[in-house]
Parts: C-alpha cells; structure tokens; sequence
C-alpha cells in the first residue's frame, strides 16, 4: 500500500470515528462507538413495534400472559436499579416496558431499544418455568440496553462511508454528507429491529448481562444452562435468531466461568438490588461486592467467552 493510500485510510478512519460517540456498555465495560442517536434508534423502533403489534395475535392463554408480564416487570425493576445505582438513569430515561405473549409457534423472543418486548408462545416449552424465561427475557433486555442495534446500524455506516472514501470520493465527504449518510443507513436499517441478526459477541455479552439481570431480580441463574442445552435440542423449531448464536458448547462453557459472579448478585451481593424480589419457580401453564470489582470480574469472563 503507497503512502498516499495509508494517508487516506487514516485520514478515512479518523473521520469515522470522530462522527461517532463513545460508550461503555454496562456489566461488561466494552467500549462501542455509536453513530447513531438513542432518539434515532427509539423512533424507528416504536414505529417497527407499533406495526408489528398491529398485526399480532396476543396469545389467549391468561395465566402465561400473566407470567410474562410478571417476570419482565421484575427484569425491569432490577434493570432499572442497576442503572440508577450506577449513575446511569439518563440511558433508561425514554424506556417505557411492555410486555407482550404472542400466539407464534415459533421459539423466539424480542426486546425493542426502549423497552418494548415481546414472547413467543413458541419459547414456553423450552423455558418452562419463570426463572428459564427470565434468563431469555433478560437476554433481550441486553440486547436493547447494550444499545447492540445502534452499534450493528452504526457499523453500517461506517462500512458504507470507509468504501466511499477510499473509493476517491473523500474531496466531496464534508459534515453534510456524512449525516446524510448516516440518515439514509437509519433509513434503511432502522425498520428492521425484529430480523436484524446480532453478530455472535454481541449474543455472548447478552448472555453475560442477561444472566445478571436475571440474578439481580431474584431468579436462580443456574437454570440458563439447561435452558440452553432444551434449546439446543430442539433447533429444528427454532426461528433465525438463534443462526448467529454461539456455538452450545461455547455458550455453555462461558455461561459457567460466570456463573460464580451471576450468584453472588442471587445471593444478594452489593451490585444488586437492595431489596430482592422472592426468588420463585412458577410453572408455566397450559391452556388445554463493590459495583467496579463485579463489573471487572464480568468483563474478564466476557472476554474470555470471546476466545
């Protein structure tokens, strides 16, 4: 590569990311830069909920409707504790939760960023009892509060303008066509939350905080790996969510490296809720520390379950 090259590559790779911002995600402490704005990301999203709902067959079945709702407002208190405890109240600010059990066969599961989820009657012989369904529900809230749409659109982004760039088109790249880039890749991933496919570390981080959120809200985060191993077992019935998902036997082993940090949160530890909710174990029915030494700890194990 000649010099003038490697001068436009930098040049292309400073501009990138000076029109990004960074985060850190919580539990994990990764760094991200994002592209794209919360209120970006939260419009589009409540449009796509919106029209999904509109469409949906809410599931009959009273008592699971109930159970949903039951242990995604538990999820969302202790979600909500964690961030307010952490200073991070701001991030959660325009979450406004629902919770939905749709009639879908399908074993599948979705949060929107904003708080917006929705259950497949498809996942309950899977989970089969509240604490299973929280690890998955918990696991979507991740997705959303990991703000891991923003960064798979903002990679977007960066992948379209670096191509333009290094294609000879920099003379013409100012401020304004860099936003305009960034509208019309929002514009054309924005409304695609429910089939956009999370590359597979992001499905390893929201294992991680998934099991987390889980524990803090009361619920024993040892049933995630039998949980796993029942879905597993049944992939043929499975939506294309689960195509990007790790490897079982990856998934499974980086589950268990966290599972002493997920327990002590259970147990009561200082990074979790002050007053855990009862932990329980209702069956599904049918119709017919120190915050900064815990958050260290869980981003080691993330970065192992990486390798």
């Amino acid at each position: 590569m000649n010099k003038a090259k490697i001068l436009l590559l930098t040049f292309a790779t400073a501009l990138l990311v000076a029109c990004g911002t960074t985060r850190t995600v919580p539990i994990t402490g990764r760094k991200q830069n994002l592209m794209v704005s919360d209120e970006q990301v939260l419009s589009l999203s409540k449009q796509e909920y919106d029209k999904y709902m509109a469409t949906a067959t809410k599931s009959s079945n009273a008592a699971n409707t109930a159970m949903v709702k039951r242990v995604g407002q538990r999820l969302a208190r202790a979600v909500e504790a964690y961030f307010n405890n952490h200073g991070l109240s701001e991030e959660l600010q325009h979450y406004s939760w629902e919770f939905n059990l749709v009639a879908d066969k399908q074993a599948n599961a979705f949060c929107m960023p904003g708080g917006k989820i929705v259950v497949y009657e498809g996942l309950l012989p899977y989970t089969q009892d509240e604490p299973s369904l929280a690890v998955v529900v918990g696991h979507e809230i991740a997705h959303a509060v990991a703000r891991h749409s923003a960064e798979q659109m903002s990679k977007q982004i960066r992948d379209n303008l670096g191509v333009q760039v290094l294609g000879g088109a920099l003379g013409a790249l100012g401020v304004g066509s860099t936003t305009t880039q960034i509208a019309q890749v929002v514009a054309q991933q924005g409304l695609q939350f429910r089939s956009l496919k999370y590359s597979r570390d992001h499905e390893l981080e929201a294992d991680n905080m998934g099991l987390i959120f889980a524990a803090m809200a009361g619920y024993d985060p040892r049933v995630a790996v039998p949980f796993w191993q029942r879905m597993a077992s049944g992939k043929g019935n499975q939506s294309d969510m689960f195509s990007t998902h790790p490897a079982d036997a990856k998934r499974i082993a980086a589950l268990q490296r966290l599972m002493p940090t997920a327990l002590q949160y259970y147990h009561g530890g200082s990074g979790s809720p002050a007053a855990p909710a009862p932990k329980t174990s209702r069956k599904l029915t049918n119709k017919k520390q120190s915050s900064r030494q815990k958050t260290v700890s869980a981003s080691s194990l993330y970065r192992n379950a990486e390798k």
